[in-house]
């Protein structure tokens, strides 16, 4: 029986993407040899990094004067890549939750890196509004969804210093002005693809910005834009799977149908939490994330939510337990997750209520 999968990641994929990379692991399109032995520099190999590239410039209308990388590391290697490509006299950080936490300590590691504005002081239960970013700042980072939090920035920030934003769990999930960006980036696990591969959308024009202290060969983006992301080898594996994906989510329409069917999960979730007699959200109302939905029981039935995690593994319902810093429950609604699972999680969630209130 297939699970109705709400981990945070890696990410519940789409069918087609998972039967697909399946018969590709054992042939990969007839030619005798696994998607996982072809050389990353033969043609087989270079006509699906192309497409790939090729359908995430189009699914999110990346204007030209842009690039596209396809890399190893994580958005966590990227927190560190960025202030050393570009942190010369001061950054600015928006911190809204963990993973924004962790990119300032990253950037202090370079030079000053100031906190413009921070959540922590409700446990990140909310976005930052009214503040400045210094105009003599080298770019401004965001971290457009918290992941563990459940916030999210649902709009594209108009910028006077360069914008940089990781976006690792909800790349995809809406039309996005990439012009109004000189930087995207993030991991593929929460929306794109599995574990191990890291996109970077990545304005050429900031390249004009780089320090200049020493930096090794391999944290230059340069390196990676002029060899087209084959400075070493790729992880061929998971971006045959992000091509998948793409090419699934092209079949249904592209984002703007996406972002409808990502608003129709979050909406019936919330709604079911909002009019609960034992479920409570944590996150203000305009800030809900539409990918990550944490919640929790009210203080009266705390001692009921492991009983609930049981509950709803149950009926099938995997991963919703809350990140360890806020407890509770976590139901990640991304793409690939459909409508479907999150009526069963609703159901779950009333029958426990009537069982238990």
């Amino acid at each position: 029986m297939r699970k109705h999968i709400f981990n945070a990641g890696p990410c519940v994929l789409p069918e087609s993407a998972r039967e697909n990379t399946a018969k590709a692991v054992l042939d990969l399109d007839g030619i005798g040899q696994s998607i996982m032995e072809v050389s990353h520099r033969g043609s087989h190999f270079q006509a699906i990094f192309d497409e790939t590239v090729a359908l995430f410039k189009e699914l999110l209308a990346i204007p030209e004067g842009y690039s596209v990388l396809f890399l190893g590391g994580g958005a966590s290697l990227q927190f560190a890549m960025i202030p050393f490509n570009f942190l010369k006299t001061k950054a600015a950080y928006l911190n809204t939750g963990t993973w924004a936490t962790k990119a300032l300590a990253e950037a202090r590691l370079f030079g000053e890196a100031i906190e413009v504005a921070s959540s922590k002081d409700r446990n990140f239960t909310y976005i930052p509004k009214n503040y400045e970013v210094p105009a003599d700042a080298d770019y401004f980072h965001i971290t457009t969804n918290n992941t563990i939090k459940g916030t999210e920035i649902h709009v594209d920030y108009d910028c006077k210093v360069p914008l940089i934003a990781d976006m690792s769990s909800d790349i995809l999930s809406r039309p996005v002005d990439v012009s109004k960006y000189d930087m995207i980036y993030g991991g593929a696990q929460k929306n794109l693809g599995p574990a191990g591969v890291t996109f970077v959308i990545i304005k050429n024009a900031l390249l004009d910005r780089l320090v200049d202290r020493t930096i090794p060969t391999m944290l230059k983006y340069s390196t990676h834009i002029e060899n087209d992301s084959m400075f070493n080898t790729p992880p061929v594996l998971p971006i045959y799977v992000v091509r998948e994906t793409l090419k699934w989510l092209k079949s249904l329409g592209g984002l703007e149908v996406m972002y409808r069917m990502n608003r129709e999960k979050a909406d019936l979730l919330y709604q079911a939490i909002d009019s609960s007699k034992m479920f409570v959200g944590t996150v203000e109302k305009e800030d809900r994330s539409l990918m990550n939905i944490c919640f929790v029981m009210k203080e009266q039935y705390k001692d009921k939510e492991a009983d609930f995690i049981k509950f709803a593994q149950e009926k099938g319902c995997v991963g919703i337990k809350g990140h360890r810093s806020v407890g509770g429950f976590r139901a990640s609604t991304y793409n690939a997750l459909p409508l479907e699972s999150v009526q069963v999680l609703v159901d779950a969630m009333q029958e426990f209520e009537r069982a238990n209130a």
